[in-house]
């Protein structure tokens, strides 16, 4: 059946503009990738910002990372030539030079609030910056998730030792305590169920394949936060589909009478990144009861087909309002959206199994 997503006329509802950096002679080259709550009577995203030193020599690249040989650590910056044989930075966001990979921004995650979801307030400050050895080159993509009367957030640590899934707890979204690292490199994409399944906390989770790139989704469980285990596959990539070149976790999994219905996002073999949906059974999140046969949102508008990496729509925070589910999304990893569909409309679409 044809879907019916509506794009929201204001998109892009945050872009680099409205960021202000977190240093001076620094840039905000993207604001995207949001977790979302309702909280005190608004609407809060929690919005990955990455941003970079402005470089006056246009024959250099600039690239950042945490300093611990201070304390409390800073930031140093390695200048690199662009005519260096030894570097290569044929994607936008990664640079590679004399063997080692680097990042050509660092990021942060910065709340901005909104009474209507239409227009935001972003913070002049950031709200949960990197901090340990883990997330040297930056904390990203956040997903957060009410449960047991607090607010977990995960998300992706990024450093020289690999990409991590890592836990932050808060109670007000002003102090955070870290829980670490909770699925070692190479893993990210975590989304944690709403509620307890079975007395355990649930997750789904993607780790990452090198030798044998399987890039499927994974369940695991915990009772306590700190120890995971009962690791097992629950969905794979679909070779010549919207989503055959990789899947991963979207936004945190809302329960229905049919089950978790889930936001994943799906990249086809050439890099175009869309959003689809999963439904899962309600005692066994491991196993998937159906998925998007066409995607619900694929790279169209301008602001999702041209930005820092083009041609993508990436979610990780979806609210559910009624029977309306909201979308908030990144477009080409640059600025925020927000679409919306009917819950229903999304449940009829899916009609096919793993």
């Amino acid at each position: 059946m044809q879907l019916t997503v509506e794009r929201f006329s204001e998109n892009p509802l945050l872009s680099p503009a409205q960021v202000k950096p977190s240093r001076e002679g620094w840039e905000v080259v993207g604001v995207f990738n949001c977790g979302a709550m309702v909280y005190g009577g608004e609407i809060l995203l929690l919005a990955r910002v990455a941003e970079r030193p402005v470089s006056d020599n246009p024959k250099e690249i600039l690239t950042p990372r945490l300093d611990f040989s201070t304390n409390p650590p800073g930031y140093s910056v390695l200048r690199i030539s662009r005519e260096d044989p030894d570097l290569t930075a044929a994607d936008p966001r990664i640079i590679t030079y004399q063997g080692k990979t680097y990042l050509s921004s660092i990021s942060h995650l910065r709340l901005a609030r909104s009474k209507d979801g239409r227009r935001f307030t972003v913070a002049e400050q950031p709200t949960f910056l990197p901090a340990v050895r883990e997330e040297a080159l930056g904390v990203e993509d956040p997903r957060i998730t009410e449960i047991d009367g607090q607010y977990l957030i995960t998300y992706t640590a990024v450093s020289e030792y690999g990409i991590a899934a890592a836990l932050a707890t808060t109670a007000d979204f002003k102090t955070f305590t870290r829980r670490g690292i909770i699925f070692p490199p190479e893993n990210r994409d975590v989304t944690i169920f709403p509620e307890k399944i079975r007395s355990r906390y649930a997750f789904h989770h993607r780790p990452l394949g090198h030798h044998l790139p399987a890039l499927d989704k994974w369940a695991a469980y915990s009772s306590d936060l700190t120890h995971w285990g009962e690791h097992c596959r629950v969905m794979s990539r679909r070779p010549g589909h919207w989503d055959g070149g990789r899947i991963g976790g979207g936004a945190v999994p809302i329960k229905t009478d049919r089950g978790w219905l889930a936001i994943y996002h799906g990249a086809d073999e050439a890099q175009r990144y869309s959003l689809g949906a999963m439904l899962c059974d309600l005692e066994h999140p491991e196993k998937i009861l159906a998925r998007s046969a066409e995607p619900l949102l694929t790279p169209e508008a301008p602001y999702e087909r041209a930005g820092f990496f083009p041609n993508v729509v990436f979610t990780c925070g979806a609210l559910l309002r009624g029977e309306e589910l909201t979308i908030y999304y990144g477009g080409a990893d640059k600025v925020v959206c927000r679409a919306r569909i009917a819950r229903d409309e999304v449940l009829k679409n899916l009609a096919v199994a793993p």
